[in-house]
């Protein structure tokens, strides 16, 4: 990864932070994302102390405009993009037959048409380095989530999107990896959104059983190094869940029903 540039949405906190001092260590320049310029900016003097190069940009990746500047200032200061990581992304927690229908839409806004703008502004640079695009998915993203109907859909279309995108460009020298976390311990769950649009607040499940963002981030510097197409992270809640999708997709629906139903305050019983 060394000098390679790499911009990082969702940049200041979670998968995104961890990426972001992961790919440092490897001596990539950073452009770093996310909508609070504040956070933003203490990472990225913790980020130059330490010897990397980087630039941060404020950005919302719902909005196109932003997506825009998030490239262009990319390019106007390092003059290239190897690599482009949609890591930005929010959550939810509801049931569909009481969650506001802004909620998913919301949802949609972020987490698939970020994807979307960033990848459509910063391809044209990326073909001509033959370099990648990741998307930071969820398991969500291979099996429909009870209470996650907002998330799961909009994984599910960052997954068209991606192998579409993989398959057009499969003799341009693209790379496309679509990288799925298992549960990880990051402040996504406390910020998903309840029926209503506002934030859950505290997680109900047990972040210190979790994978964490640090190894999270190792591993995607890891398949993004060895060009993979799939990173599928944690055993029983990534790789067998994923083998179960495909080969008993009606038992699969039952486990996911009762593992929900085991969260405090589910609303499956």
């Amino acid at each position: 990864m060394r000098n390679k540039v790499i911009i990082i949405t969702g940049a200041s906190s979670g998968i995104g932070l961890a990426c972001a001092r992961e790919f440092a260590q490897r001596g990539a320049k950073l452009v770093l994302a996310a909508r609070s310029a504040e956070k933003l900016a203490e990472i990225q003097d913790e980020l130059k102390a330490a010897g990397s190069e980087v630039i941060s940009v404020k950005t919302d990746v719902s909005v196109e405009a932003d997506c825009i500047k998030l490239v262009d200032e990319a390019i106007n200061e390092f003059g290239q993009i190897d690599v482009l990581v949609n890591n930005a992304g929010i959550s939810m927690r509801a049931i569909f037959e009481s969650v506001d229908l802004t909620v998913l839409k919301q949802l949609m806004d972020v987490n698939f048409w970020g994807t979307v703008y960033c990848t459509k502004y910063a391809l044209p640079h990326l073909l001509q380095q033959k370099g990648s695009v990741v998307g930071v998915s969820s398991i969500a993203g291979y099996v429909g989530l009870p209470g996650r109907t907002g998330y799961s859909s909009s994984k599910f279309a960052m997954h068209g999107f991606l192998e579409a995108l993989r398959i057009e460009n499969l003799k341009k020298g693209l790379h496309v990896l679509i990288a799925a976390p298992g549960f990880t311990a990051s402040n996504v769950r406390k910020a998903a959104l309840t029926a209503d649009g506002s934030n859950q607040g505290e997680t109900p499940r047990k972040e210190e059983k979790m994978m964490s963002a640090e190894e999270v981030a190792m591993h995607m510097a890891n398949a993004i190094q060895k060009r993979k197409r799939t990173l599928i992270l944690t055993f029983v809640e990534g790789k067998v869940t994923v083998f179960l999708k495909k080969f008993f997709p009606k038992l699969l629906d039952k486990l996911a029903y009762n593992h929900m139903a085991k969260e405090p305050d589910s609303p499956f019983k």
